[in-house]
């Protein structure tokens, strides 16, 4: 405990584990509490997608015996629907009102759709000084992200046709854009968030849930995606914004710890006054 004391003069630094230098590399980003400008807000939410990018890239390489049935499933199911997806790609005759219909309605899980409501979180929470809703819209916002940045890298290197492809339906590294469904991924991510966030509302995760559901069922029968595109979609935003969720729950105190106590410091027997610094837990 390093300490700088005078006759006159008192200051003491106190650290902890958490101490300047030595925290989480998040800590020194963002985590939302308190609105702020623009561009501050800006930075500080490009800060956590790059932290999260570079925790999902390198997931699988930290793979554990705890996450490892997670990955089993989901890559074993995603391939039994790829088996099996031009079957089941004529589950309905796809009429031209049908395709209207699903593409009219997965137009709620566009980004263009998605965006505007998690900024609206936010300012209806910035408004309203309510800091649950600003979180919710800043969380979602970094989900919202993160998953525009995986599906931009993920669609062009597997290159798989759509189902209504004129030629080559289904085919894969063929320059399509079916896999995964980015709708599938932007709905899930952002409900996920609403989902977690609001979890003592019992009425929010089921519909949060519920039009996510719609979304990627109203691509299906719009002719846009595979089952198996959907499937991926929808668990890559679901852990998406489950991550970004979570990963704000662990280090929100973190930052909240990380700020400074002053004490004074007091002593008339010597004359001495000053004050104490105390950072971390």
């Amino acid at each position: 405990m390093p300490c700088l004391i005078g006759r006159n003069i008192a200051v003491l630094l106190c650290f902890s584990r958490i101490a300047l230098g030595q925290d989480d590399p998040r800590d020194r980003v963002f985590y939302p509490g308190d609105s702020e400008g623009v561009k501050p807000l800006a930075g500080k939410l490009l800060g956590n997608v790059w932290l999260d990018q570079k925790a999902i890239w390198t997931s699988p390489f930290r793979m554990d015996r705890h996450n490892a049935k997670w990955w089993l499933l989901f890559t074993g199911a995603t391939a039994a629907l790829i088996a099996t997806d031009k079957h089941t790609s004529n589950f309905f005759e796809n009429g031209p009102t049908q395709v209207r219909w699903g593409n009219n309605l997965s137009e709620i899980g566009a980004a263009y759709t998605l965006i505007p409501i998690a900024a609206g979180f936010y300012l209806g929470g910035a408004i309203a000084d309510d800091s649950k809703a600003r979180e919710t819209g800043i969380l979602g916002a970094e989900a919202l992200l993160d998953g525009l940045i995986v599906q931009e890298i993920l669609k062009p290197i597997a290159g798989r046709n759509r189902p209504d492809a004129t030629e080559d339906k289904g085919k894969w590294f063929a320059g399509g854009a079916s896999f995964p469904s980015g709708h599938s991924i932007e709905s899930w991510a952002l409900a996920s968030v609403v989902a977690h966030e609001y979890s003592h509302e019992k009425w929010v995760p089921f519909v949060a849930y519920g039009l996510s559901t719609l979304v990627s069922s109203a691509r299906f029968t719009a002719q846009q995606h595979y089952l198996s595109d959907i499937l991926a979609g929808s668990a890559i935003g679901w852990f998406t914004g489950t991550y970004v969720y979570r990963t704000h729950e662990q280090h929100a105190n973190h930052v909240r710890q990380g700020k400074p106590q002053v004490t004074p410091i007091i002593q008339p027997s010597t004359g001495t006054f000053g004050i104490a610094l105390a950072f971390g837990k």
